[in-house]
Parts: structure tokens; sequence; C-alpha cells
């Protein structure tokens, strides 16, 4: 009978201690193998956030706007391993806020599929990686705290007079709006843009002065003055006039244009690169001629050449047509090259002229032929139905929103059409042709004729021959 060692006997205890050598030989190679980290299982298991999380509450509130572009940004795989490891306080802009006050272009640029960056900045930039409640806020005597945001870039909270909470420049408008056990979320009333996307979108439009949030009203233009209206200050009774007497007494415009700055002229030279951002600038707050101002900046550099063309003296009236008028411009007619460039070099005149102006010109003269870029095409203007109208025909537009930039060097007249020159006829040698001379019987009086059928019903017989 076979010992037994510890129960087991001597052939199966051999075997076992082989098979544990034969494993420890093998354990060094097993152990050189990767291995899977555990933080990636405990990040797959952690997944499923619960129904309570602030997250949710994001998605099913009434900021479905921002929900939206969170969604689309590919942003709540990383919200929510966020949400595992600390609380969040979210700042979400109403709706409002980006559908009607964010400029179009702005979020054309944010929508499109090579800025996923600058929307993911932007949206984590709305998020700080704390739990602020409102109570938390700081005083106005405290001043402002910055907080660090998902996006590594800070965020400025300040308290302002009447109990105005404020987180950098938008107001605090539902504060604790929405409050969980992982965050808390504050309705705010405009969307907060950091720095990098405010250059970013920049430099694509390749201009330094263009807000991405557009202002509540157009900017006007004082017509005596050609500089921005502002509110005027209360005014003292029996304090002297706001303008000077030969500033109020100032002709209008006149029919001739502008006069050139010379180089001895008080500022010695203009800045015409600021001024064209100035009237662009205009054209995107006025609103409807957010084409015009894209052809001009990114189509060409046709906003780099008026700068030149103002810094050098010259004066300048653009001719913008609106959005709805460049949205009927067909392919064919944009798809040669330059010919972008030759549509807005005829809607450009080398006179600073007015509505006024110009309306003045076409009742004294009828029609008035204005000289433009495009050499040595010229546009027609004349009066038509209390306005001035343009061109001839059907390619004829009238002027819609006049006096929209008027700065003494530029001015910029909207109009409700894109005016062509008229087509050039070709000249063509006409072939006349011979006329043959044809040798025809003389005709004879109408008495002879009667007599001679007279004859002929009487005399048929008779070789009578007077009337042959």
């Amino acid at each position: 009978m076979d010992s037994f060692i510890y129960g087991v006997s001597k052939p199966i205890s051999f075997f076992f201690f082989v098979t544990l050598l034969f494993l420890s030989l093998l354990l060094p190679q097993y152990s050189a193998l990767p291995q899977i980290p555990t933080q990636k299982l405990s990040s797959s298991t952690s997944a499923q956030i619960n129904s309570n999380s602030v997250l949710v509450a994001l998605l099913d509130s009434h900021y479905t706007e921002l929900a939206e572009l969170v969604e689309k940004a590919l942003l709540l795989q990383t919200l929510e391993e966020r949400v595992g490891k600390h609380n969040l306080t979210i700042f979400a802009p109403r709706n409002e806020a980006l559908e009607r006050q964010l400029d179009p272009e702005f979020k054309r640029f944010l929508l499109e599929p090579g800025n996923l960056k600058s929307l993911q900045t932007l949206l984590m930039f709305h998020i700080v990686p704390k739990r602020i409640g409102s109570n938390q806020w700081p005083s106005g005597k405290s001043g402002s705290i910055r907080h660090q945001t998902l996006c590594d870039d800070h965020v400025h909270l300040m308290s302002k007079g009447l109990g105005k909470k404020v987180v950098d420049l938008a107001e605090i408008v539902r504060p604790d709006d929405v409050v969980r056990p992982d965050g808390v979320i504050h309705g705010i009333e405009r969307l907060l843009i950091p720095r990098s996307v405010q250059e970013d979108f920049n430099r694509r439009r390749n201009l330094q002065s263009i807000s991405a949030v557009l202002p509540e009203g157009a900017p006007e233009v004082d017509p005596r003055t050609h500089r921005l209206k502002k509110p005027a200050p209360p005014v003292p009774a029996g304090a002297p006039p706001v303008l000077p007497v030969y500033d109020a007494l100032a002709p209008g415009p006149s029919l001739a244009p502008a006069p050139a700055p010379g180089p001895g002229g008080p500022h010695h030279h203009f800045n015409g690169e600021r001024q064209v951002k100035d009237f662009i600038q205009t054209l995107l707050h006025y609103g409807g001629y957010n084409e015009f101002a894209d052809i001009l900046v990114n189509l060409t550099s046709l906003a780099t050449e008026i700068g030149r063309l103002v810094s050098e003296g010259y004066v300048l009236t653009v001719l913008a047509p609106n959005d709805e008028a460049l949205a009927k411009l067909t392919t064919d007619q944009l798809s040669e090259p330059g010919a972008p460039e030759q549509i807005i070099y005829y809607h450009i005149v080398p006179e600073y002229q007015t509505e006024e102006s110009m309306y003045n010109a076409v009742r004294r003269f009828g029609k008035v032929k204005y000289d433009t870029l495009r050499l040595p095409q010229k546009v027609v203007a004349q009066e038509a139905d209390g306005s001035v109208k343009f061109g001839q025909g059907d390619g004829s537009a009238y002027l819609f929103d006049p006096d929209i930039y008027t700065d003494g060097r530029i001015s910029v007249q909207g109009i409700d059409g894109v005016l062509f020159p008229p087509e050039e006829e070709l000249k063509t040698e006409k072939k006349v042709a011979p006329v043959a001379k044809v040798a025809t019987k003389p005709r004879r009086g109408k008495l002879l004729e009667v007599t001679c059928r007279m004859l002929e019903a009487f005399g048929q017989n008779s070789h009578f021959s007077t009337c042959q």
C-alpha cells in the first residue's frame, strides 16, 4: 500500500510538485506581458452616472441650446468622468443668448468640423470643477475671486450694486437654478467666450476688432459730425450749445466729392485699415450684410486694398448689396477666376457721396454716371419713386439702407440688388444685299383702264387694239 503524505499519495504529490516548478519558470514571462490598468476598468464601470446627477439635469433642463452644443462637442463622457471625481458648477447661458444675441458667423464657426477643439474649449470654460452656490459668492467689498475652469482658464466672480452677481461679463439671472448632489447650475444672461476662442475666430476673419456677441442696437452716425452718436448728457438751463456755431451752421453734403486730405493735415496720415475695419464692423452690427462683409474679408483681399487707398487720401463710396441680393447669385457668376473682385469693383465709386448728395444730383440732372473701380465701366443713377435707382432694366437696384456708414472718407450705402455693367455690343459690319433693279411697266391711268374694259365688252370680235 502506498504511503500518504498529508493524505495524498506519492505519485500525485510528485506530479503536483513538477507542475508548481513549471509554473514558477514561466512566471517572469507572464509578468512581462502588458497588464490592463485598473483605472480603465473602474472608469468603464463608473460610466453609468446617477439619474439624479447634474449632467442629467442639464440635458433635461430648459437650457436646451447649451445641452445640444455639449452633445455636438462630444463632451458627455469627459463630463461624466469629472463628475465622478468632484462636484461641478455650470454657468448655463439661456437659449435666447445662443439663438438671437450670438453672431451667426461665430455660431457657424463653432459648428464647423475643423473647429471642434474651439467648441470644446468654449463649453468647458462654463464649468468649474468645484461646487459654488449663490451663498458662496464674494461680496462687493471683497472684490473678485478667480476660479479655474475645465479648460485650464479662469473666470472671475464678483458682485455689483443692488445685489447683482456677475461671472466675467455675464450677469447671473437664475442663481441656483438646478441643484443636485454632485453640482449646481446657474443661469447667465449671455455666453462666456474665452480669449483663445475669440482669437481663433478673429484670425479666421482677419479682423481683431469684431466681437462675437452682437450689441443690443445698431450704432447711429451723426450726419453733422460723421461720428457715432452717444447718449447726450443732460444740459442745464442757460448752458452753451453742445456743438459750436460753425459746426451747427455747416452746409450739408454737396454734389462734388470730398477733397482728398493733403500730407500737411493735422494727423499727417490716416489709418485706412482701421477705418475699413470700422465700416465692416458697422455692417455686421447693422444686420443683413454679413455676406458682403464675408466677401470683403475672406474671399478677396479688397478690405486691404480699400484700407490702402484710404490711407493714401482717396475717398470712396461703397454700394453694398444685402444678403438677400447676394443669395441670388449663381455659381456660374462666381466660378470664374477673379469674379468676386470684379463684382465688388463695380460697386465702389471713387467719390464720397451720401444719400442726400446722390438724390440731389439725380433730381437736378436726371441721370448721373459715376465712375467705378472697374474701369472703364460706369454705374448709372437716376431718381425713381422718391429714391435713387442704380443700373438699368432688370439689373437695377434701389438705395435700400442709406448712410449705413459715413465718416467723411468712406460712405457705405445699402442696395437691394447686385449691379452688373451693361454688356458690350459686338460691332459687326452689316452686309447689305444689293437691290436688283426690276423694270416695271408704267401703270396706266384709271380712266384709261375703264375705257378699255368698255371697248372690250362691246367689241370682242373686232380687231380693235387700242388698249393693247
